[in-house]
């Protein structure tokens, strides 16, 4: 079995690693190494958790020789704002003992902050699309001594639209450079991508997207509505030990928002939240306590929580079911980390049953069924997208009052009922003149009264 003794690294890099406390490179990073170092483009594909980040930091480093340039030589670019901390937070530490300078910058904060630290000068810089894209048009970013690109979770900067920006990117960087890719999947979009970009790319392909981590236990609990779900969920959760740092993935901002306003009165004070609509500063206080352990449980949506290097979760729980199954192995990812134990928990209900199914086939395995317990109450509250169609008045868009839960229903009062008629004036001047004669009635009275 390889250790990274066997790699001859650099010292700098062997310090590092060892105050990290790594002792075994993961598949992912002994297949990369290689490549990376020899300078050739690589694709390569692996779940979340299997360590990509390190895959192509280490040879890099290892690569890098001492420069007196201002402007970045090696360019990361991540889809999201906590993966740029997260990455420029695992390159310096791998990087401690050298004096290559690292530089992280982000939208949704003070460009001319980030201007500035640019203008200082980096040799390794990461960051979002976006703002990349930004800085470089403003002229304070040069990127023409970019001699390394690596693009990370590409397939989830396509899912948010950042092809435009990428494609103008690559216009900006010299096209003599070594390219690398990582990614949880692919799709046709990255394949595309590849192709037009890459230079006869080696592609690396590490536990398949449709392969379960056999150090994670699934399982499955059929739940008949989102309100059930969520008396599930808190009943779980009061188990203090088992459940001792739970990830609760989310089908959307607003449902997270939901559960985390239903589930604050019991678990206020170990829970926090993470979607795109929080702050900056309150998502990194987020990530920071509950990587710290000093919240167990945390509430994401699944772009916010892709990528995120949190150890030892305990459970991964899945309030969805994902409508592409792909995502749910990035969700299960998270957990059973560095060969632990982690366990997974998915809730679906009767309208999330295929997707389930879909899950189920493309692993080519049967999640292990659970039932909800008779202690969790069966809620008969319905969200408007569980309402019966059947209900619906006159609208496929709106229910009666009742149903929505408003006042009680009324016919319109004899007020109400007067339509928009253009107000008075309008009304007097139309009856005066009338519909002003077009040209073609005055063609038409001209040749036909004379007859």
């Amino acid at each position: 079995m390889i250790v990274f003794e066997d790699m001859n690294l650099i010292k700098s890099l062997r310090n590092a690693i060892q105050d990290l406390g790594l002792e075994r490179p993961t598949p992912i990073q002994i297949e990369s190494f290689n490549p990376v170092l020899s300078g050739q483009d690589l694709v390569g594909i692996a779940q979340t958790g299997t360590g990509k980040t390190f895959a192509y930091t280490i040879p890099i480093l290892q690569g890098l020789k001492f420069s007196k340039q201002d402007n970045p030589r090696v360019l990361v670019i991540v889809p999201t704002r906590e993966l740029v901390l997260q990455t420029a937070e695992n390159i310096r530490s791998l990087s401690k003992y050298t004096n290559l300078r690292v530089l992280g910058v982000y939208g949704g904060t003070n460009i001319n902050t980030q201007k500035k630290a640019v203008s200082q000068g980096c040799d390794v810089l990461v960051a979002t699309p976006g703002r990349l894209f930004d800085l470089a048009v403003t002229k304070v970013l040069s990127l023409k001594g970019i001699k390394k690109l690596v693009i990370d979770e590409v397939d989830v900067m396509l899912d948010l639209g950042f092809i435009r920006q990428l494609e103008s990117i690559f216009e900006m960087i010299p096209e003599k450079r070594q390219n690398l890719m990582y990614s949880a999947t692919m799709t046709e979009e990255v394949a595309e991508l590849i192709k037009e970009y890459f230079q006869a790319p080696k592609t690396i392909s590490i536990a398949v997207s449709g392969t379960p981590l056999d150090n994670i236990a699934q399982s499955v609990y059929p739940v008949p509505n989102f309100h059930t779900k969520i008396n599930l969920l808190s009943y779980l959760l009061e188990k203090e030990k088992e459940f001792s740092k739970v990830l609760v993935f989310t089908p959307s901002k607003k449902a997270a928002d939901l559960i985390f306003e239903r589930l604050s009165e019991d678990f206020e004070e170990e829970m926090c939240i993470i979607h795109s609509n929080k702050s900056q500063n309150y998502r990194e206080r987020s990530v920071r306590d509950f990587d710290a352990g000093e919240n167990r449980i945390m509430i994401a949506t699944d772009v916010m929580a892709r990528g995120l290097d949190l150890d030892k979760l305990s459970h991964v729980i899945s309030f969805d079911t994902p409508t592409f199954p792909e995502n749910y192995m990035h969700r299960i990812g998270r957990t059973g980390r560095a060969e632990q134990e982690g366990k997974s928990i998915l809730f679906y209900s009767p309208k999330e049953e295929k997707n389930k199914e879909a899950i189920e086939e493309l692993m080519s395995y049967k999640i292990p069924k659970k039932n909800v317990p008779r202690a969790v109450e069966v809620s008969r509250e319905l969200t408007a997208d569980e309402r019966p169609k059947g209900l619906e008045i006159n609208s496929i868009h709106k229910l009666p009052a009742v149903i929505q839960g408003g006042g009680a229903f009324h016919e319109k009062s004899a007020k109400n009922s007067k339509t928009n008629q253009g107000g008075s004036y309008k009304r007097k001047i139309k009856k005066k003149y009338k519909k002003p004669i077009s040209k073609g009635d005055k063609i038409f009275n001209k040749k036909y009264k004379k007859k």
